[in-house]
Formats: structure tokens, sequence, C-alpha cells
């Protein structure tokens, strides 16, 4: 499994032009899932984006989470990263 996250202020994907999804602040996740991958790897990855304190606290230091921003996560399959 490879994951590339990037936080954001807002992002989206489009298949064909029309948009199918999109989020505000938060995290913009590409993942490569492979075969020998599993559910128990897939628990660690989000539990280990959810716990990153990457935001900015009203002193500009980074030192909130995701839940502490009410944030969102957009999940992108990227096959490629793999």
């Amino acid at each position: 499994m490879r994951a590339v996250l990037t936080r954001v202020t807002s992002a989206s994907v489009a298949i064909g032009g029309e948009v199918v999804g999109q989020i505000g602040k938060g995290f913009l996740i590409l993942l490569g899932v492979g075969p020998e991958d599993t559910e128990k790897e897939c628990r660690y990855l989000a539990e280990k984006a959810l716990g990153l304190r990457i935001f900015e606290d009203e002193n500009g230091k980074m030192n909130l989470g995701l839940d502490a921003i009410s944030g969102e996560v957009l999940v992108v399959s990227q096959f490629t990263l793999y």
C-alpha cells in the first residue's frame, strides 16, 4: 500500500468533466493498493492519517489534527503509485 497525503484548503476530482467528489479543508490522499494489502494495513494507514497534527493553531504552529478543524478527507485511487 502506498499513499501520498497532502493538506488542502479544498480539493475535487472530476471524471469526464463532471465533479464526482469534493471537499473543503482537510486531506487529499492518493492511494495505491496492491493485491497483498490487507484490511489491517488499511486501518493502520487510516489511523495514522487521522492522528497527524499538521494544521495551524491560533499561534501559527502546526498543532491541530483533522478532527480539531472539522476537516474532510478525499481519497483518490492512484494505482500508478504502486
